[in-house]
């Protein structure tokens, strides 16, 4: 059984896409890159997974609204509204909403263009 089986796979999860800046015309070095920014909505009970990491795409989080539960390195930490996380090369975990209202982040990442 593969690692990714062990944790909760993405349940009750809505991502829109905000915004996106092509990087290669704006960065020396950057090309084939995007600075992308989603609003991520987690409903109640909902689970952003597997396990998944940030290795050549890092990013920062904000919360808007509700709690998300972060579980990284066998520690599950409540971020609420006004506060987020810095999602760097080192980052391993997954996300999920225990609380009755839904969790709405706003996503701001560096994309490699597909």
């Amino acid at each position: 059984m593969g690692r990714e089986q062990a944790f909760p796979q993405t349940k009750g999860v809505t991502v829109e896409l905000l915004a996106t800046i092509d990087l290669g015309p704006e960065i020396e070095g950057m090309a084939g890159r995007k600075l992308r920014m989603r609003k991520v909505t987690i409903e109640p009970g909902g689970v952003f997974g597997p396990v998944h990491d940030h290795k050549d795409r890092p990013g920062v989080v904000y919360i808007l609204q509700g709690t998300i539960t972060d579980h990284r390195d066998g520690v599950a930490t409540d971020y609420g509204p006004g506060l987020g996380w810095p999602e760097d090369r080192n980052t391993l975990h997954w996300l999920e909403n225990r609380g009755v209202i839904s969790a709405v982040e706003i996503s701001v990442d560096i994309v490699r263009e597909r």
